[in-house]
């Protein structure tokens, strides 16, 4: 191992000697990472480039937390492993079905037309998630509501397995309440704050960095933490959080039409039974009842329905795994890319 290198390239280093050295490991075909943001050039995963990640770090502004960390990691993995085909997968890719108009902002054409939309993210994790509510029930081909929630968070709006709305925007700062994140905002509270002094790098900390659930509480972006703290902030937070997931759901519910499904996945959505049960609370005129017993004991390592037999909607917990369909496409694109040969 090189003493000299970073850290991140020491771990790399060490990872793929670990592998060569283990027993009846097969070749590693392709490395896939996620990338957040696709923009307007990028609806499908693709095989990396030097000139595909110059262009995809014009993006960064959009999502400052993940896009320059991915894009670097896959420049790091790239020089790691040298003959490995990098692919990259894009969490904007699932919303691709989203209609112009769900899409679009009320802007002038001239704005428009520089790529200002609604894009839409957590595509990966969507669409793990949608595919295993199809495999679980029938009734998922229907109207389905998929809450990513986590230290990122946000809704999505299914039917037929297509995503159709969803509460994530032009950038991953959009939607809901997150851990250090405020979700939706008026945007005059930027302009005065523009008034007042702030230069963008202080309003890109305050936005990505200082806001939800950690800015509200001034304790933690860890629900875990805030569940655990009887400060008054603490509870205020998470009583917000509850109320704007459940607030953007009823927004993502009449874009339905309607409602057969709901499910819950992410760090919050997959451990948190309380939020859970305080949601489909306040759900439920909708006809929604949850079996209380199985909402507390819902695993995290399961897919689980906890919705009672009388409910009118299914509610299920899915644990979602992104990385699974990030191999998934690698594999395809390979595949695709064997045959055009």
């Amino acid at each position: 191992m090189n003493a000299s290198a970073d850290p991140f390239t020491s771990a790399l280093e060490q990872l793929k000697e670990l592998i060569i050295s283990l027993p009846k490991i097969p070749k590693i075909d392709a490395i896939a990472h996620r990338i957040v943001h696709g923009g307007l050039s990028y609806a499908d995963s693709v095989i990396a480039s030097d000139a595909i990640l110059e262009d995809l770090s014009q993006l960064n502004s959009l999502a400052p937390l993940h896009q320059p960390h991915n894009i670097e990691g896959v420049r790091a993995f790239a020089r790691a492993f040298l003959d490995t085909p990098q692919v990259l997968c894009f969490d904007t890719a699932f919303h691709q079905t989203i209609s112009g108009t769900a899409s679009a902002f009320a802007l002038p054409r001239e704005i428009s037309s520089l790529g200002v939309k609604r894009y839409g993210f957590h595509g990966l994790s969507y669409q793990y998630i949608m595919g295993s509510l199809l495999n679980c029930s029938s009734r998922a081909k229907g109207k389905v509501l998929m809450a990513h929630l986590g230290n990122g968070a946000s809704l999505c709006a299914a039917i037929a397995g297509k995503s159709i709305a969803t509460t994530m925007g032009f950038s991953a700062l959009d939607g809901l309440m997150m851990g250090t994140r405020a979700g939706s905002l008026d945007a005059g509270v930027i302009l005065y704050l523009l008034e007042k002094g702030y230069s963008h790098d202080q309003l890109e900390q305050l936005l990505y960095k200082k806001s939800g659930l950690l800015g509200v509480s001034g304790i933690s972006a860890d629900m875990r933490k805030l569940r655990a703290n009887a400060e008054p902030f603490a509870q205020a937070a998470i009583e917000l959080f509850s109320y704007r997931v459940v607030r953007e759901s009823g927004a993502m519910i009449a874009c339905l039409g309607g409602l057969d499904v709901i499910d819950f996945s992410g760090g919050i959505g997959e451990h948190d039974s309380q939020l859970r049960q305080d949601v489909i609370e306040k759900l439920s005129w909708l006809g929604i009842k949850l079996d209380q017993e199985k909402n507390r004991n819902a695993c995290k390592d399961q897919i689980v329905r906890i919705s009672a037999e009388d409910s009118s909607v299914e509610v299920w917990v899915v644990p979602t795994d992104e990385g699974m369909i990030a191999a998934r496409d690698a594999q395809k694109l390979l595949e695709k890319d064997r045959v055009s040969r």
